[in-house]
């Protein structure tokens, strides 16, 4: 497919990204759609590109409790094991009988001990097994320590909290044409307020026979929002500065055309500015259609009604 071999020259080229121009380099989106960078780091050891504590307070919930839970399990695992391979005589008060019971009950030792619950019918008295069990009694301690500070940083992490359409669109708009999307903050008391929006565009065009990427920053019909208390359509009119102009969607995907948006404002819950990205690939844009109001009246009349639901719901311009 031919590439795209000019852009309108009066749009506004935005070299201070932080992507090179290179289209060769590049594999898929720049942004993902969560805000993560599309990018796999290679050329130094695991170890020193990865750090388990941060890769924790940023993973989903559900990870993480999986991660604690997993953890739980394997080092009590771990510990049952080396008592068992010490030798289960070196414990007082296990009464199980057959093998698995006495596993059971070692097992159940290493959890009260690395818990520092411990009930007292089964206790070490040999050497060995104490020594072993100390250490537990350690580790116990400094997990539930780091697993602490783990738990705090997750809830104390600021955070955005915004919800941004699937889809962004471009359809007529006042005189003109535009493109548009919208997003809107969905947990509660989590108003933001000196609400700012960067909306960049990389697009792929041929120069000196080679492809290369350009940036440029979208004009805005309004870039800063005083308090976003409900939801926000973002707006760039396709004008004579914009570098869309006359493009259609095949233009699009043959300039494999990516917009990404930074949102960046004060969460009064955490005190403090909080910032969030996504990105909308030319399959995400979407022509000739039009968002649909997202909020309503509530039925007393007495209070307005955000309709989250709606965030994605369009229709078909006639």
């Amino acid at each position: 497919m031919a590439l795209l071999k000019r852009i309108n020259p009066f749009s506004r080229q935005n070299d201070d990204t932080g992507f090179g121009t290179n289209a060769n380099g590049y594999g898929g989106r720049f942004i993902n759609r969560d805000g993560s960078f599309n990018i796999r780091r290679e050329g130094r050891s695991f170890m020193q590109r990865f750090n388990i504590y941060h890769a924790l307070l940023s993973v989903p919930a559900w990870q993480f409790a999986l991660v604690i839970l997993l953890f739980y399990f394997s080092i009590n695992l771990l510990y049952t094991g080396i008592y068992w391979w010490i030798g289960t005589e070196g414990f007082q008060g296990i009464i199980g009988k057959t093998s698995w019971e006495r596993f059971k009950e070692v097992f159940f030792f290493s959890t009260e001990t690395f818990t520092t619950v411990g009930y007292g019918r089964v206790n070490p008295v040999g050497d060995g097994i104490n020594f072993v069990a100390a250490i537990e009694a350690m580790t116990g301690f400094l997990s539930f320590a780091v697993a602490t500070g783990l738990i705090y940083g997750r809830f104390s992490k600021p955070r955005a909290h915004l919800l941004f359409s699937d889809h962004a669109l471009i359809a007529p708009y006042k005189d003109k044409t535009a493109l548009m999307f919208r997003f809107a903050s969905y947990k509660e008391n989590h108003t933001l307020t000196n609400v700012e929006v960067l909306v960049t565009a990389g697009v792929q065009v041929q120069e000196n026979g080679e492809a290369v990427y350009k940036f440029y920053n979208l004009a805005l019909e309004r870039s800063k929002i005083e308090t976003l208390s409900m939801n926000w359509t973002v707006v760039h009119p396709i004008d004579d500065n914009s570098p869309f102009l006359g493009f259609t969607a095949q233009d699009m995907e043959v300039a494999d055309a990516e917009i990404y948006v930074t949102v960046r404002g004060f969460n009064d819950v955490y005190s403090n500015t909080v910032l969030q990205r996504t990105s909308y690939t030319y399959q995400e844009i979407i022509y000739n259609r039009k968002f649909i109001p997202m909020y309503r009246e509530s039925d007393n009349g007495k209070t307005t009604v955000l309709e989250l639901h709606h965030l994605n719901k369009t229709k078909e311009l006639k």
